[in-house]
């Protein structure tokens, strides 16, 4: 079994995660924090780091069982096959979705570059997070991503403080 993302219908992510999971297949949507609020109330609730995907672990004999999933609109595809994810980049997700779970930060959404440097932070509340390093109106920050999808997220490195450092991957 490999990790594959899920395309899903609008706002069917946590269903999604839900019905793989009663079909036996191993499924990781990573969530955000988001404040939000209505006309009478504010209200802290968790929204999908990468909205409209589902991360699924299964082998390519499960492909239809996923495909038949409700809310599951298609597997992410290069070249008419559908893509692997990397574990380390998954594991990399797992890490930042909890760094930002601890800090409360919120990610801005940005579509996945691959320019600048290739870095890991060695401390602070984000270590062992790889990212590329971006400048962004003449601020610091460090983009993570999934290639596989063409997301990814970045966060200003002030946020880091003092103590941040990152080495050259």
């Amino acid at each position: 079994p490999r990790w594959y993302a899920c395309y899903t219908r609008a706002r069917a992510e946590k269903q999604v995660a839900k019905f793989l999971q009663t079909r036996g297949i191993e499924s990781y949507l990573p969530l955000v924090m988001r404040n939000r609020q209505w006309k009478d109330r504010k209200k802290v609730v968790p929204f999908p780091l990468f909205p409209s995907y589902v991360f699924g672990c299964f082998a390519i004999r499960d492909l239809h069982s996923v495909l038949t999933t409700p809310g599951v609109s298609t597997i992410v595809r290069t070249q008419g096959q559908p893509t692997p994810i990397a574990s380390e980049e998954l594991e990399n997700v797992r890490r930042f979705a909890a760094a930002l779970a601890s800090t409360g930060i919120e990610p801005e959404s940005r579509p996945f570059l691959a320019e600048g440097q290739r870095v890991r932070i060695t401390e602070g509340p984000f270590e062992g997070v790889e990212g590329f390093v971006i400048e962004s109106r003449g601020r610091k920050r460090v983009l993570v991503g999934i290639s596989a999808i063409g997301q990814g997220l970045e966060v200003d490195i002030e946020y880091f403080g003092e103590s941040c450092r990152a080495s050259v991957v």
